[in-house]
């Protein structure tokens, strides 16, 4: 189903009122801003550290520990949300005077260790003998490992956007910044883990300053980092609320004046995509799915390298390596996507609607792709979807013996991790570990048996919490574009903007005429469109089946450029009925 946003017609007005050219004017009321201060992106209009909780603690923490030159050992995570905090953490403490030597950094791998700061990855941690432990992207519900680093000496700083567990204590950390934790009153709930890294760095930063470590005007100049937050900020798929559009607008801005990392140009480079003409869709279709596929499929040391290297022939070997592991995920991805699609058909047969929610499971799905399938599945069906592999078999087991790991995808409505707490109270005992976010969440079960347990449970928490009009599958546009904006100029304005994650690119909708549609390389439809009067170039990506002679089509209008020649065209996102 097509709708229309709706415009707040005086806000609209005012935005123009304050400079915003009109048709972003309009877009921009409808995605819920006021005014025209919000869309000031400059370092000064970020939310000040020290309004997130444990931050001004954690700074003094990483203060104390450059000051006494202590070892410092980052945690990170293997997607690419963790691997840019840890690029991030280790460039920044070096940036305020950590030693090379007293700085170290552990991964842990998908398959061996799991998720989080677990006593094993403690164990190998402390081959680094570090003093001071700190958590990216991770950490919140470490209780037993926490317990474990502690119990050894070291200290323990908890970095981390996840959502804690209701109701249940978090883990003894001498210090943990997350603005999800109770009590913090941080006005950026959806900040990535990158991104809550980013803000201890320059809380310890400023707790330097204070020390007269260096003069505000000489100090460290973090914002070059950047450039990893946005990439990191981006591809973990958050909402893209005030501040973490000012996070991403800043890192584009970085990218597009060529002063990025020698390893986010070399991703570019790999890409095929123009750092000039950077866009946040570049962050999270083509440079995050590279360095998330090194945690998927390999080691995200790679990935971590990658991003933290100065020399550019390294990151451009590197990336190359990271660019051959994402062309065999796709191959990985699409093999476990095809298997999946057959269950889904079966499942469907005699049915005449899909089940309030999905659990799929084979003995041959990647556990490192589950996510991606999962999400296929969930936007063709328009439903809440967990898609589950075997994990590797503990040491001295039999072979396919492994704990289940999955991963799942939701829709509006349906917040995933809550409703994996509701299973877990309901059914005790079935989930052996569990997190994430409303969007997306994981959990763990012991054996293949317990997956339709674990789908008869949580069909159950979505008959309950979704309604008809929520299981309708709706696609918000912005109605028609007025044909005087039509051009590359609308183009490239609309492309010089942030839009991601719950602020939606623009998507307009209209009556056209199809004159001529052909396929394109046996799976993009290639259209010839009659619009407002006037003939248009027009392209759906993925679609084969045609279309009817007048149909209504939501689409983008975007740039094509091909041969040195830029042509506008429409980029069809769905169709309905004129």
């Amino acid at each position: 189903m097509l709708r229309t946003r709706d415009v707040p017609p005086r806000v609209a007005f005012a935005l123009e009122q304050q400079g915003v050219h009109p048709l972003l004017a309009r877009l921009l009321a409808a995605r819920g801003v006021r005014d025209a201060a919000e869309l000031d992106a400059s370092p000064a209009q970020l939310l000040r550290p020290d309004t997130m909780k444990g931050a001004a603690a954690a700074g003094a923490l990483l203060a104390d520990a450059l000051e006494r030159r202590q070892r410092i050992c980052i945690v990170a995570d293997y997607d690419c949300d963790g691997a840019t905090a840890c690029a991030v953490a280790l460039r920044g403490l070096a940036m305020l005077g950590a030693a090379k030597e007293t700085l170290a950094y552990v991964v842990p791998d998908r398959v061996v260790h799991g998720y989080g700061l677990t006593p094993a990855i403690v164990e190998l941690a402390r081959a680094q003998r570090p003093d001071l432990l700190v958590t990216v992207d991770n950490g919140i519900a470490s209780h037993a490992g926490v317990a474990h680093a502690r119990s050894l000496g070291m200290a323990v700083l908890v970095t981390d956007h996840h959502l804690p567990a209701p109701g249940e204590p978090l883990p003894d950390a001498n210090v943990i910044a997350n603005p999800n934790q109770p009590g913090c009153t941080f006005a950026s709930k959806a900040m990535a883990g990158v991104g809550v890294m980013f803000y201890v760095l320059l809380a310890a930063r400023a707790v330097l300053r204070e020390r007269g470590h260096f003069e505000a005007a000489a100090q460290p100049r973090l914002e070059a980092l950047l450039d990893l937050v946005a990439l990191g900020t981006v591809a973990d798929v958050v909402k893209l609320d005030a501040n973490n559009r000012r996070l991403v607008a800043l890192g584009l801005k970085r990218v597009r004046a060529a002063r990025m990392q020698p390893g986010v140009a070399a991703l570019f480079a790999v890409a095929r995509r123009d750092p000039a003409r950077a866009s946040a869709f570049d962050f999270g279709f083509a440079l995050g799915p590279r360095v998330n596929a090194a945690g998927r499929l390999a080691d995200m040391t790679l990935g971590i390298e990658c991003l933290r290297t100065d020399d550019p022939a390294r990151a451009a070997e590197l990336a190359a390596q990271l660019d051959a592991i994402n062309r065999e995920r796709r191959g990985v991805e699409g093999g476990m996507r095809e298997q999946a699609e057959r269950a889904v058909d079966e499942l469907l047969a005699g049915l005449a609607e899909p089940p309030a929610a999905l659990a799929l499971f084979h003995d041959s799905f990647h556990e490192g792709v589950v996510g991606i399938v999962a999400g296929r599945v969930k936007d063709r069906l328009h439903r809440p979807t967990f898609v589950f592999a075997r994990g590797a078999a503990a040491e001295g087991a039999a072979p396919g013996s492994g704990a289940l790991k999955g991963s799942g995808r939701s829709i509006a409505g349906f917040h995933l991790r809550d409703a994996l707490d509701l299973v877990a109270k309901r059914e005790p005992g079935l989930l052996q570990r569990f997190g994430g976010h409303a969007m997306a969440a994981g959990c763990t079960l012991a054996a293949g048996a317990d997956v339709a347990r674990f789908e008869a449970a949580l069909r159950q928490v979505a008959a309950e919490w979704l309604d008809r009009a929520t299981l309708t599958r709706t696609l918000a546009t912005d109605g028609p574009l007025p044909v005087e904006y039509f051009n590359a100029d609308t183009a490239l304005l609309l492309a010089d903007n942030v839009w991601g994650q719950g602020f939606e690119a623009p998507l307009f909708c209209d009556d056209v005429e199809v004159l001529q549609q052909r396929l394109a390389g046996e799976k993009h439809l290639k259209l010839r469109l009659r619009h407002a009067g006037i003939e248009r170039e027009g392209i759906w990506f993925g679609r084969t089946e045609t279309l009817p002679a007048r149909t209504r089509l939501a689409w983008r209008l975007a740039l094509d450029e091909w041969n040195g020649v830029r042509r506008v065209q429409m980029v069809v996102e769905a169709a309905g009925e004129a």
